[in-house]
């Protein structure tokens, strides 16, 4: 039991990091402490959801979906950023992205994508549902608030280009769950 708690807990600490990188890119563009609060419960949210849906799922859906997942997140986090360095080369200066809305749900659904085929290993494998989705939602929301409140701060620091460089956070990002599966 108390094994099984250890690992389950390593596994939330490791899925919350990529949340943790995220959102020190997103913090960057200045957000407001009730914004931040609100991604970091849907992030959790999303933490609790994709793993809860992996373990239901199971093996099946992971041999032909499974790649096509990874694939389909990056790619999102790659075109979001982009869509953040091209507007900080417009003369109005309007935001394309602003982590809100459908915005705010794909970048939750990307860095929860982990937690779904974790999921799908620990239902195959048996594991308690509710220890695991707590532990999964609880270690994610409370990363996402710290990397928002880190990338918050540092926004200050870099000025008009923290908008490009969380950006180009989130392209690395993208590229890194693309290519290192």
């Amino acid at each position: 039991m108390l094994g099984e708690l250890i690992t389950i807990g390593i596994m939330a600490f490791a899925l919350s990091m990529d949340a943790f990188s995220l959102s020190i890119g997103m913090g960057i563009t200045g957000l407001r402490y009730r914004h931040i609060a609100t991604i970091g419960l849907i992030v959790g949210s999303f933490h609790v959801f994709m793993p809860l849906v992996g373990m239901l799922v199971g093996k099946l859906i992971f041999q032909y979906i499974g790649m096509v997942a990874f694939i389909l997140g990056g790619g999102v986090l790659i075109y979001l950023g982009f869509q953040m360095i091209l507007s900080t080369f417009r003369n109005g200066r309007s935001v394309m992205f602003s982590p809100s809305g459908w915005g705010l749900l794909l970048i939750a659904a990307s860095v929860s994508v982990d937690s779904f085929t974790a999921g799908l290993s620990l239902g195959m494998l048996g594991a308690k549902t509710w220890v695991t989705l707590v532990s999964f939602g609880w270690m994610s929301a409370m990363f996402t608030w710290l990397g928002l409140y880190v990338g918050k701060k540092l926004g200050n620091w870099f000025g008009s280009y923290s908008e490009w460089l969380g950006g180009a956070i989130l392209v690395a990002f993208g590229v890194k769950i693309i290519f290192v599966i």
